[in-house]
């Protein structure tokens, strides 16, 4: 559709239904200034609302489209204005012309079966309507992969190299926390992941990549963490899937929702959930407040990702934290073998790279 004047405004919406209702559950509108502006254009000024069924929601109006500046809102609305009257089978045609507002009611045509839209879709054509889907995984188990290549859009090409080991982290309780460690007490961990009692190794996702360094003026060679991983088991992912926290409902997602642990430190943690209280307190106690010679406390200065560690002595448990590159919320990964056990628990430090078409020569030293 072609923004028109004096009617500049598109909606899209996205609802959730329970058997009798609709949820209005997100929406955009898009003010085009103009004629001309082309149908959701970035720089189109847009107010986007974002409601749960309990009633929290958010209103967020960017004036200057996406990369300008946004203006964020807590919602407050009634409960007739959250949900509407779910149509009728056979209804849903006549409810599209009459939130979009057409006049007349539309006509359909029976087309060829297209191709699915993505693979993954089963039957779906790709002209056809699918649910939202929260955001994949990503190649995740390429990151670990010594001389795969990928890019991450700013740098052309990055070479995986060998994963750093860094240490263990002892889960006894059989229940492995992976939180911001400033989510402070009382809240417990955002995200749990079950895996058998023991000790597992710590490593990190590395590639290497050249860049052209200005103060310099010559072209530098360095190597960067992408990921952080508690390793279960030896044996291969199968498939990668988004752990939920306790509250988190797929059905309320949007189209490539994430769900996982906020931080406001640009700090995450793995920790054994057990004894998430205790070590939390070290935690805190030996960052924040200081304490000189603080048993079960021990900041690490290796180079790694990995900053601090605790250990609760009355339950064995430990708590090792992590730096990513800035706040926000990161979601966590869950990898699984051919027979669903747990074989690896890994954060992205910062976006998913994108593979490149790998090279058929020898791998270097270093990523072998």
């Amino acid at each position: 559709m072609t923004p028109r004047a004096g009617a500049p405004t598109t909606w899209t919406c996205g609802c959730w239904t329970t058997p009798t209702r609709l949820l209005r559950r997100y929406s955009v509108a898009w003010h085009y200034t103009g004629p001309e502006m082309a149908e959701f254009d970035k720089a189109c000024p847009r107010i986007t609302v974002d409601v749960l069924p309990d009633g929290r929601g958010r209103r967020t109006e960017e004036r200057q489209g996406q990369g300008g500046d946004s203006y964020v809102t807590s919602l407050g609305l009634l409960e007739d204005e959250r949900w509407m009257v779910r149509p009728a089978f056979g209804q849903w045609p006549l409810l599209s012309a009459q939130v979009h507002g057409l006049i007349e009611p539309p006509t359909f045509e029976a087309a060829e079966v297209a191709e699915a839209a993505e693979p993954g879709d089963g039957d779906i054509p790709a002209t056809c309507w699918r649910p939202p889907r929260p955001a994949q995984s990503g190649p995740i188990s390429e990151l670990f992969r010594p001389g795969v290549r990928v890019t991450d859009g700013y740098h052309p090409e990055m070479a995986v190299v060998k994963p750093r080991r860094v240490g263990a982290l002892r889960v006894p309780s059989g229940l492995l926390a992976v939180s911001g460690p400033d989510t402070g007490h009382g809240d417990g961990p955002r995200i749990t992941v079950p895996v058998p009692p023991g000790e597992y190794v710590l490593d990190e996702a590395r590639v290497r990549f050249s860049y052209h360094c200005e103060w310099r003026d010559a072209e530098v060679a360095t190597t960067e963490a992408t990921a952080v991983r508690v390793l279960v088991s030896e044996t291969p992912a199968a498939t990668w899937e988004m752990a939920l926290g306790q509250y988190d409902d797929p059905r309320l997602f949007i189209e490539q929702q994430i769900a996982g642990f906020d931080t406001d430190g640009a700090t995450g943690c793995f920790a054994d959930a057990g004894a998430w209280e205790p070590l939390i307190a070290l935690y805190e106690r030996g960052l924040i407040r200081g304490e000189p010679g603080l048993e079960g406390y021990e900041d690490i200065d290796d180079g790694s990702m990995f900053m601090q560690r605790t250990r609760d002595e009355a339950s064995g448990g430990e708590l090792m934290s992590f730096a990513t590159t800035g706040d926000g919320t990161y979601p966590v990964w869950v990898g699984r073998s051919e027979a669903g056990e747990v074989v690896g628990v890994v954060v992205l430090v910062e976006g998913m790279p994108e593979l490149l078409p790998q090279r058929d020569e020898k791998l270097t030293d270093e990523a072998a």
